[in-house]
């Protein structure tokens, strides 16, 4: 058996599938470990796996600082941001770091997220077998559009990263740190990418694998006698890290479909305070929960309401969920667009719609027979892609 290290980066979306996947290869008897920071990355890791734990760089303040910065940034001041402000930086640290341990653990191969560059700069410079885990499909799916400059200015700053931490300027420009050369594992399908020429333009050794999700921390409580046999099930959600700005979207989606009661159920996935009033004033028809056990619950939902956060958008199309969308930054447009050009779903806007405008959006994901079956059509792909075993047979295969 071998010795696996996964690396990710402090970001809850981030983590899952890794778990997933390492879950899946511990279960096969594989010693596996994964590395990050503690702070963000302990709650996430269940017992069956060992937690290396990374120095803490970033106090919480610090942490909370930078979060709230991004939030403020849209469009390409937004997609910078993430990669000099944090991505780089971080990729520095994780290197760093991750150096003495990968010395001492001697891992036969290194699993690392797309964003925790510095793992994937580690692994070049020291030669060792190295896995991209693509938790979001965004790269591979032209993302760059007519802002040809912006993709190439990743480019470059990945050279550079790699230059500054001496890697000879030649073998820099051979080798992008998002995709590993050996291996890169995708999750998501093709049939959800904008055309086959971007299938025919994959890097080699790309790898599609559906939805990782897989081994979790056991599941929420949830009181599964609430819901009504007789009416559709509906969740909302932002993910992890948008629902705290998410506020405003909250309540109009919970609005709306408050006033859907006759034929939908509402489970809303909040913090505390935003549409608990809301909720009791319709007991019976709005359920709002700090956390939610998604996989469990997403094969008893008729519609996902959300932000198109990666993970949300693969395991509700694996059951065959349509969507509403709703994105916000980073690559949750890219994810919308794949989303409504599969018919799958529909978006709306995340800043602007009112409640009678997600009203119509639930409406449509559910009467509308072609999205229905849109969504049933991408179920099968995901069947098939075969998720975390897949993913674990390419690692397998790859360590001979």
């Amino acid at each position: 058996m071998a010795r696996i290290l996964f690396v990710v980066p402090p970001l809850a979306g981030h983590v899952y599938p890794a778990v997933g996947v390492a879950g899946e290869l511990a279960e096969r008897g594989h010693e596996v470990a994964v590395a990050g920071h503690a702070s963000v990355v302990r709650s996430l890791v269940p017992g069956p796996l060992r937690l290396v734990e990374l120095p803490e760089d970033l106090t919480a303040e610090a942490r909370a600082e930078v979060e709230e910065k991004s939030r403020r940034q849209r469009g390409t001041s937004s997609f910078k941001f993430l990669w000099e402000d944090f991505l780089l930086p971080l990729g520095a640290a994780m290197a760093r770091d991750l150096e003495p341990i990968v010395e001492k653990w001697r891992p036969d191969v290194v699993v690392v997220d797309q964003q925790a560059v510095g793992g994937a700069l580690l692994a070049r410079r020291q030669g060792l077998r190295w896995v991209t885990l693509a938790t979001t499909s965004a790269e591979f799916d032209n993302p760059y559009g007519i802002i040809a400059a912006v993709g190439q200015w990743v480019v470059d700053q990945l050279r550079e990263f790699q230059v500054a931490a001496g890697v000879p300027a030649e073998e820099a420009a051979r080798g992008d740190l998002r995709f590993s050369d050996q291996l890169t594992l995708v999750c998501s399908v093709t049939g959800l990418l904008r055309t086959p020429d971007a299938v025919a333009a994959l890097p080699p050794h790309t790898e599609f694998i559906g939805s990782a999700a897989g081994l979790r921390q056991p599941p929420t409580d949830f009181p599964w006698t609430w819901l009504d046999p007789k009416r559709a099930q509906v969740l909302v959600s932002l993910g992890t890290v948008t629902r705290e700005a998410g506020g405003r979207f909250l309540r109009v989606a919970t609005e709306a479909l408050a006033g859907m009661a006759d034929r939908a159920q509402t489970i809303v996935v909040a913090p505390p305070g935003i549409v608990d009033d809301l909720a009791a004033a319709a007991p019976a028809d709005v359920l709002v929960r700090a956390s939610v056990p998604q996989l469990e619950l997403m094969g008893r939902l008729a519609a996902v309401v959300c932000h198109a956060g990666n993970n949300t958008v693969c395991e509700a199309l694996s059951q065959g969920v349509p969507l509403v969308v709703a994105p916000v930054r980073d690559d949750q447009p890219v994810i919308s667009e794949q989303v409504t050009r599969a018919g799958a779903g529909v978006r709306v806007r995340f800043g602007r719609v009112n409640a009678a405008g997600v009203a119509a959006a639930v409406g449509s994901v559910l009467d509308d027979p072609e999205i229905r079956a849109s969504a049933d059509r991408l179920r099968a792909e995901f069947a098939a892609a075969g998720g975390v075993t897949a993913a674990a047979a390419h690692i397998e295969k790859l360590l001979g």
